[in-house]
């Protein structure tokens, strides 16, 4: 066990880091040093298997990612800690000082849907350089992979109404809480109640009020007055604090006396109760009272399956407010996700473990679309075999060039371009996929090529095999 003494400098913002990481990375990286393995390896990030009643998987988190590993550097005072534990030798603190990234980067782009046992992102480096990545790598694409798969979800769930990530309160600590603010936004959310998201990736905030400030007033209607007087724009009331309808009619009593004035009532939010039922009362009363156009927002430990749920009876609801169940994904809150060596100096690799066997070599993912538009299936290949198909322009490679002799290619694409992307993609989800039951898997196979690396203990060849090709998912 490593002491627990602090080092003298302070540390740096976590979040940057090179010491965020697992301690066998360090003491792996060290057995490289001392041997002198200094060859190129391939890993490969990818997700095992898709949770029981999932479909498909968002991918996201690339944008953190790549900016992590831009500016991966140990600082003296992470230099200095490591040389207190007494763990490491003062040759391979030396050369931890110099450690920079300087290999490449394929990955599939943010926003895409992706599968089982699909490589999301390649990194090629000297392997001391490679593996390290691992811990945060897989710390960033894994969660915000997480929350954007379940955002999609209650997007698809909500056909076309607005739907905000009110999750902040509840996230497992500040940057989950940003980040799950950015994969809900990116996945299809429409806003989130999160101020810094709003400051750190230009993402739409908005909010309503707690049934606190109600509470302090001596009166529900006086709330509402002093509450739309400090903040007239996109006024939404809170109206279940006591009485839903009473709230409801004394928001319309309120909102006439506000629009003499020149402002207008928004919204009203419901947090409680028959969301349904009181929905649909709630606009009997607005209506009635001229204010067709405000909106019904509801909230209340909300997920996909009661957004649908709400859909399906036409419930009059304007926009889902989802928190807990998104920022914490409460039904499923991992994935299996794992970054395995797949080449090692011109040498293919695999693991053999019962039940986490890897594919070997470096590979790529094809994607096969219907003359619909809609996905068809998806191939593994090795990277380096020509793809064959009976319709090219149907099919396409998903993971692409990232970085390059460790910089970017290309700019940081916008929150708003991987949003687009991402409504574009979700929209090639074959019906079956889109249900929220999940028991329809997209067929991926994999090439002849590698079924028959699976199979050597000698790694890939490219001699194609009679044998039909490998399906991966057959659920």
């Amino acid at each position: 066990m490593i002491p627990s003494t602090p080092s003298d400098h302070p540390p740096r913002p976590p979040e940057s880091s090179a010491l965020l990481t697992d301690l066998y990375q360090l003491s792996m990286l060290q057995a490289y040093h001392h041997h002198g393995m200094h060859g190129i390896a391939a890993f490969e990030l990818f997700f095992r298997k898709l949770p029981a009643g999932r479909s498909f998987l968002i991918c996201a988190g690339l944008e953190q990612a790549l900016h992590w590993v831009e500016s991966l550097a140990f600082v003296p005072a992470e230099i200095d800690w490591l040389a207190q534990t007494g763990r490491f030798r003062a040759e391979f603190l030396r050369a931890l000082e110099g450690l920079r990234f300087t290999g490449d980067i394929a990955a599939i782009a943010e926003g895409t849907p992706v599968f089982e046992n699909e490589p999301v992102l390649r990194v090629s480096a000297p392997i001391m350089q490679a593996q390290l990545l691992e811990s945060r790598l897989m710390n960033l694409i894994h969660f915000q992979t997480l929350i954007a798969s379940k955002a999609a979800r209650c997007v698809l769930a909500a056909d076309g109404a607005s739907v905000i990530e009110f999750g902040m309160r509840r996230a497992h600590g500040a940057e989950a809480a940003l980040l799950a603010s950015r994969a809900a936004y990116l996945a299809g959310f429409d806003a989130t109640s999160n101020a810094l998201a709003g400051l750190s990736f230009g993402l739409p905030v908005t909010g309503t009020m707690a049934h606190g400030y109600i509470q302090a007033h001596p009166a529900e209607a006086l709330a509402f007055e002093h509450f739309a007087e400090a903040n007239p724009e996109g006024l939404v009331f809170l109206i279940d604090t006591y009485d839903i309808e009473q709230g409801a009619h004394r928001a319309a009593a309120v909102a006439r006396h506000l629009a003499d004035r020149g402002i207008a009532l928004a919204g009203v939010r419901i947090d409680s109760g028959n969301l349904a039922m009181m929905s649909r009362r709630v606009r009997a009363i607005l209506d009635e009272s001229g204010l067709s156009s405000t909106r019904i927002l509801v909230s209340g430990n909300l997920d996909e399956w009661q957004i649908a749920s709400l859909r399906a009876v036409r419930a009059p609801i304007d926009v889902y407010c989802v928190g807990t169940s998104l920022s914490t994904s409460t039904d499923h809150a991992a994935l299996d996700c794992a970054y395995k060596l797949v080449e090692y100096a011109g040498r293919p690799t695999a693991k053999r473990s019962p039940g986490k066997l890897t594919l070997p070599g470096r590979k790529q993912v094809w994607r096969h679309t219907g003359a619909s538009g809609l996905i068809d299936s998806d191939e593994i290949t090795l990277s380096a075999t020509a793809h064959r198909s009976l319709h090219p322009a149907r099919a396409h490679a998903l993971l692409e060039p990232v970085m390059e002799a460790g910089g970017r290619i290309a700019p940081s694409k916008s929150i708003e371009e991987i949003r687009q992307f991402c409504r574009a993609q979700l929209a090639t989800l074959p019906p079956a996929l889109r249900k929220l039951d999940g028991r329809e898997s997209l067929p991926v196979t994999l090439s002849d090529e590698l079924t028959i690396a699976m199979a050597s203990p000698h790694g890939p060849t490219h001699r194609r095999d009679p044998r039909r090709r490998r399906r991966l998912s057959a659920r």
